[in-house]
Parts: C-alpha cells; sequence; structure tokens
C-alpha cells in the first residue's frame, strides 16, 4: 500500500506516525491476504477501522495504530516476521499484550467482568492496551449484524458485561454511549425503537427550549465578550430506559432527557477557563431558579480521568427543569474523548496528566467495578449497566454459548444439550462446584452435566423446571411410563375378569375411578399395572357396586314411560312429540352417533328396541329419513337434563408431540366432564396422533367448551364428534 492512502487515512500522524503505520500495514495485508470476515469482505478492512477509531476517535498515537495491525497479523499468523528494530519495543509490548488478551475465552473467565480485568491487567504491561481493546470491541459492535445469531449474542453479552463498564471508568463517554445503544438495540429492540422514535419526534421541542432558554442571557453574555457555542447534549436511550425503570416513569417523566450544554471559547489557561465557567454559571442562575442539591463542581475538583464541567439544574418560566453543563472547547474535547485524546501523537508523552490518567487506568483495572479502590466510584451518577432481562447466558465446559429464561435450572440446561442428558441427569457442577439438578443458574455460569443410567424421571421436576422444553419431554417420558403401566394394567385386569366370568360396564367403571379418586381410566389402570391397587380388592368393588345399584332398581323404575314421556333412572331427558295413540314407548340414545342434552335430534321408532334417539348430523341420519320417513319421529329435549351421564364420542388428530396428550386430559378434567374411554395410536406415516376417546358430559354446552379448548391447542390438527 502507498503512503498517499495511509496519508488520507491518518490524517492526523506526522510524516514519521503515518511511515510506521504504513510499514505495519503492510505486513498484516501480506499475512491477512487469505482472510476475510464473516461478510466476506477481506478482513484487513477490521484492524484498518480499529486503528482509524483509535486515532480520530480516541487520539492514540501512531505507534497504537501500528500496533493493530501488527497485532492482528501475528494472532492468526504467529510466524509472521516483524522486521528487528522497526517499530521499538513500545509497538511491540503493545502487541504481546494484545495477543495474549485474544487469547482469553469465556471458559477461562466464565465471563466475569471482574476475573476478565484481570486477565487483562495481568497481560497488558502497557495500559494503552486496554484503550485499544475497547477500540476493537466498539468496530466489532458497529459491524454486529455481520455475525452469526450466536457469535453476536456472545459479542453483546460480554460488550455489556465488561466493555461498556470499562469504557466508563476511563472516561471513554462518546464510545460508551454507542456501544450502549448498539447493545440496547439488540438486547431490547422493542423499547430502543419506543425510545428513539420519541427522541426524534421530541426533537423540535428540545431545540425550541434551548433557543428560549439563551434567549434572556445573549445580551449578557455579549456584553462581557464571552464567545460560546451552544449545544442540546441528549441522553442515550439505554440512559433514558434505566431510569424509566428506576423510577418507574413513562418516557415523559424523565426531566433531564437531555441537557444544554455551554462550550465557551477561551485560551487554555486554566485561571481564564475557570473564571468565565463560573461567570456564565452566575448569568444563568441570576435569571433562572436553580436547584443547588444539583449543583456538581467538577472543575475545582476534576474527576480522575479528567473530566472538568459545571453541571446545575433549573427551572425555566413555563416550570420545566433543565440540566445546564458549563464548560471550555478544551474541557469539551476531554469529555468527549477522555484524556486519551491527549496521547501525543507530536511526540510530548510525559506531560504530567497523562501520567496521572496512566495511573488512573491502571488503578481502575486493578479495583473491582465501583468499589472504594475504584478512582471513578465516588463519581457515579446513576447505577452501571443492570438492564432487567428475560434471558440468562450459560456456558457448557467447552465455552459454547446457551440461552435460557432467567430463573432456568441445572435440569432446564440439561434438556437444552439434549434430551437424553436431562432424562437422566442426576446434578451438575456450577464453575466447578457441585450442585443438585434445582439449582439455579446465572449469566456467565460454566455449567457441567452429571447423569446415571438408572436415572427417571419424576412428576416432582416439574416444579421446577420452567423451560418448555423440559417440561413437554419430562411429560412425555411421565406418559410413557404411565402408559406402559396402564397397558399392564389392562391387561391384567381383562385377564382376571375374563376368569371371574365378570364384565365391567361403563358406569360401574366411572363409579369406581370416583370412589379410588382417578382423574383418568389411563391413572386407574397404571395403579393396577404398578401394584398399587390389587386386582382382588377390584373385584370387591365391582360386586359391591352391581349389587347395590341392583339392589336399589326395579322394574318399574329403571324403566318408566308416562304419556308418551319416557323416563331414564327417574329422568325425563326426551320428550316424545306428535305420537300417535303412542304409549309405553322405550328410547335409547344412538351409538352411532351419541347424542348429548341439547343436540339436535329426532327419533327413529324401531321394531325391538323402541325409539332411537339420533343427531340430526349423525352419519345414518339421510338413509334413515330417506328409507324410512314413517319412522320418524319428531322429539325435543326437556327443559333441564335429569341424568347429567351423556357419553359421546371425540376423534383427535394431533401433531406426534407426547405433551398433547396430558394437555387434552387436563382440559377434560377441568371441565364437568369424565373421560370413560382413552386410546392412542400413531401414525408415523402423518406424523400424527390418532386419539379415540369417550367422555361423559351433562350437556352439549359443556361438551362445546371441551372441543373447543381442545381445538385450540397449537398441536391439535382436527376433533370430530364420532
Amino acid at each position: 500500500m502507498n503512503r498517499e492512502y495511509i496519508a488520507e487515512k491518518f490524517p492526523r500522524y506526522d510524516e514519521a506516525g503515518q511511515e510506521l503505520v504504513l510499514k505495519a500495514y503492510n505486513i498484516a495485508a501480506e499475512a491477512l491476504k487469505e482472510q476475510t470476515r464473516s461478510n466476506g469482505h477481506p478482513f484487513i478492512e477490521h484492524p484498518m477501522a480499529v486503528a482509524q477509531i483509535a486515532c480520530d476517535e480516541i487520539g492514540l498515537s501512531a505507534e497504537c495504530a501500528a500496533a493493530v495491525f501488527l497485532h492482528e497479523a501475528t494472532r492468526f499468523y504467529p510466524e509472521t516476521e516483524i522486521p528487528k528494530g522497526a517499530f521499538g519495543q513500545d509497538v511491540l509490548t503493545m502487541v504481546d499484550g494484545l495477543n495474549k488478551i485474544s487469547t482469553i475465552n469465556p471458559k477461562d473467565t466464565r465471563l466475569e467482568a471482574e476475573n476478565y480485568k484481570r486477565l487483562i491487567v495481568s497481560y497488558s504491561k502497557d495500559p494503552r492496551v486496554t484503550v485499544l481493546k475497547i477500540a476493537d470491541r466498539l468496530e466489532v459492535m458497529r459491524s454486529l449484524d455481520m455475525f452469526p445469531k450466536l457469535s453476536r449474542e456472545r459479542k453483546v453479552l460480554e460488550t455489556m458485561m465488561l466493555y461498556i463498564p470499562l469504557a466508563h471508568q476511563l472516561g471513554l463517554y462518546n464510545i460508551k454511549s454507542e456501544m450502549e445503544n448498539i447493545y440496547f438495540r439488540h438486547a431490547e429492540p422493542e423499547q430502543y425503537r419506543t425510545i428513539t422514535n420519541k427522541l426524534k419526534s421530541t426533537e423540535g421541542d428540545r431545540q425550541k427550549l434551548m433557543t428560549q432558554f439563551i434567549e434572556p442571557l445573549k445580551q449578557k453574555l455579549s456584553d462581557e465578550g464571552i464567545s460560546y457555542k451552544l449545544k442540546v447534549r441528549t441522553k442515550t436511550a439505554l440512559s433514558i430506559y434505566k431510569k424509566m425503570q428506576k423510577q418507574k416513569v413513562s418516557f415523559e417523566g424523565v426531566f433531564d432527557v437531555f441537557a444544554i450544554r455551554f462550550i465557551i471559547d477561551c485560551e487554555e489557561d486554566k485561571e481564564t477557563e475557570h473564571a468565565l465557567c463560573w461567570k456564565v454559571f452566575s448569568y444563568v442562575t441570576e435569571e433562572y431558579e436553580s436547584d443547588t442539591k444539583r449543583l456538581r463542581d467538577w472543575i475545582s475538583n476534576p474527576k480522575p480521568n479528567g473530566y472538568e464541567s459545571l453541571h446545575i439544574t433549573v427551572k425555566n418560566r413555563e416550570g420545566s427543569y433543565l440540566e445546564v453543563q458549563i464548560r471550555t472547547k478544551r474541557m469539551d474535547d476531554m469529555a468527549e474523548s477522555g484524556l486519551a485524546s491527549h496521547w501525543s501523537y507530536k511526540g510530548i508523552r510525559h506531560e504530567a496528566t497523562l501520567d496521572k490518567w496512566l495511573g488512573a487506568v491502571r488503578k481502575a483495572l486493578e479495583s473491582p467495578l465501583g468499589s472504594e479502590g475504584d478512582p471513578m466510584a465516588s463519581y457515579y451518577e446513576d447505577d452501571l449497566l443492570e438492564l432487567p432481562s428475560k434471558d440468562i447466558f450459560v456456558f457448557t465446559p467447552t465455552g459454547e454459548l446457551r440461552k435460557l429464561p432467567a430463573g432456568a435450572t441445572v435440569l432446564d440446561f440439561a434438556f437444552d444439550i439434549h434430551s437424553n442428558l436431562g432424562v437422566k441427569c442426576t446434578g451438575g457442577k456450577i464453575n466447578g462446584k457441585p450442585v443438585k439438578i434445582t439449582e439455579k443458574l446465572h449469566t456467565g455460569d460454566v455449567v457441567d452435566i452429571m447423569s446415571g443410567k438408572n436415572q427417571k424421571p419424576s412428576a416432582d421436576w416439574l416444579n421446577f423446571v420452567i423451560t418448555n422444553k423440559a417440561k413437554n419431554k419430562i411429560r412425555q417420558k411421565l406418559s410413557e411410563v404411565e402408559f406402559q403401566k396402564a397397558s399392564d394394567g389392562k391387561e391384567l385386569l381383562g385377564r382376571r375378569l375374563k376368569n371371574w366370568k365378570m364384565e365391567l360396564e361403563d358406569e360401574v367403571m366411572a363409579a369406581l375411578i370416583k370412589k379410588l379418586q382417578y382423574r383418568t381410566i389411563n391413572a386407574f389402570y397404571a395403579a393396577i399395572g404398578e401394584g398399587v391397587i390389587d386386582v382382588a380388592d377390584v373385584k370387591e368393588m365391582i360386586l359391591e357396586l352391581t349389587q347395590g345399584s341392583s339392589e336399589q332398581t326395579t322394574p318399574s323404575t329403571e324403566k318408566k314411560t308416562v304419556k308418551g314421556v319416557v323416563q331414564e333412572k327417574g329422568s325425563d331427558d326426551i320428550l316424545v312429540i306428535d305420537a300417535k295413540n303412542v304409549k309405553g314407548i322405550d328410547y335409547r340414545m344412538a351409538r352411532c352417533c351419541n347424542p348429548v342434552f341439547g343436540d339436535d335430534v329426532f327419533g327413529f321408532v324401531t321394531r325391538t328396541e323402541g325409539i332411537k334417539i339420533h343427531r340430526i348430523s349423525c352419519p345414518n341420519a339421510g338413509r334413515l329419513i330417506e328409507m324410512y320417513p314413517y319412522r320418524i319421529q319428531k322429539v325435543k329435549w326437556s327443559e333441564t337434563p335429569s341424568s347429567g351421564n351423556f357419553q359421546t364420542g371425540l376423534r383427535v388428530v394431533a401433531a406426534l408431540e407426547p405433551s398433547v396428550i396430558n394437555e387434552i386430559m387436563d382440559i377434560v378434567n377441568s371441565y364437568r366432564a369424565s373421560i370413560r374411554m382413552f386410546n392412542v395410536s400413531e401414525n408415523d406415516r402423518q406424523g400424527t396422533y390418532d386419539i379415540a376417546m369417550k367422555i361423559a358430559v351433562p350437556s352439549n354446552l359443556e361438551l362445546d367448551k371441551v372441543t373447543s379448548q381442545i381445538r385450540n391447542l397449537k398441536n391439535v390438527i382436527k376433533i370430530t364428534r364420532m
């Protein structure tokens, strides 16, 4: 690459500096010529962008820019030859530090900011290495959309936990604000859009407020010969969101969304600068009511990172509160880029302010964030970044990132890795420490799962897992176990009933389940299969129930009729209409369509079984009405059902997701309905379950509720009455 290209990219450096950067660039370009980024562009674009951030936005020296290029070349290709004596020891020291830091991965640090910082300190003999890492991360965040989803989430997480707090500590406020906004845009896209759109829509109002604010001050400042520029400084979207969360207010309820900033143009002399800032301060507080509790004097006592400014909150004539910041142009440059902007690329390498700032960088890195040892601890106006999140990020022992909902446990993590691992999970290790399967995880944890071949899922597991995947797989395994036990129990009871020459009627089965307090037939059969219920006891209960009902039933009460109104079990469910000369007619519900109280029905007069009640929608209705019109009898339901026991059949076609079986059973049991028969078969060709069941309901209204809820299940494809 020629000198003109480097001069164009780095115009702030002198000829010697540009020559140094050119040599480093050519070495990197040759080493990285085959390397590309995630978007397919040449990788050399990345170190070029980082070096420009270091030069233009932070103000670092040409040595730092050269170190960026050499770091990327030797990071990928350690055999890259660097000409001896071409760059100087400072550059090589920075390259070595950057290369060591690049080897850090989440497995080593568990993504804990303090551990990461300790490693950075141990690898950085020169504090400028840390600033270059922040510049590198800013370029990565600006290019975030090019990375794959998993990589993108990892980088966003690292930035939130480490680089944003570091940029804040080091006074790199512009970089901190930009990274916060990019982080916020990816972490909370809906909130980000809402706040940024409101900021755009209210921009005119802020400009108007600024114009109104300065109007009464213009003449006084002009008479004093004070040259200044006025600027509106708007909070970042993330800062506003944090205020909204902390104060529990809407966007409109955040009073300090923006500040009006005086930037005074004067010579760089400490006494002159201070005098002018306080003079502007006095004019502002004379004109507007001020809140002295909100006064921040960082001119008399600058922050350790070099920040100087006067802050005051005033109330305008409309009663609105405004934050006013007063500083000189030198102070503003310092505030925008931190003291790093004074890292001399003009050859001044040991000025006192630079040494002081370097000491603050070193101390900040060695001290826990926000602790007493942190030189910035007493100057934080807001809490450090702690966004409420619905998700946590944890890692496998190999460093693979996994995203889980907040509150997830070791068992959730095991199922997230693989269903079979979840089923066999006996516990785990979090950051090397053994824990139970119920232990909750936190962002940055490294989780190792322990398993046992004899482990089996328990219904208790459903009480503490929170991910749908874990819940569904646990229910599936429990269902498989229950169905197997139910199958064994059904077969055992069937054999015994055959030996005893007994039949188990639906009504007796319903009474039996109710007596034993089982919610479903499957649970009843599973209890037999598991040995919880002795089949001999079942025989005794069946005899007791059948003998008790036979003693209470007489020919006159079992089925009786009065004036064409057929009664069953003392009921008047069906009224036969226009039955000419018909007395003592019996009726039964047709099994082909299983009418339920409230259905549209008709009667069909049979030769031996009285009147059969069919639904109008019965599959046989059309044939009967067409072929035997003289046998069709009008019937209607009585005003209220009295038997409360209408059986009907349902057929459900559902996706091959085991959880749907339990969901259907739960729905039936949550209404005034009970399952009398439940049969599941798998259609592997279609990838569906075919579920046939009989349920007892008091009316078609209750049936409609059941079918409607089942139909709304996401895995149910179709439900029909049989």
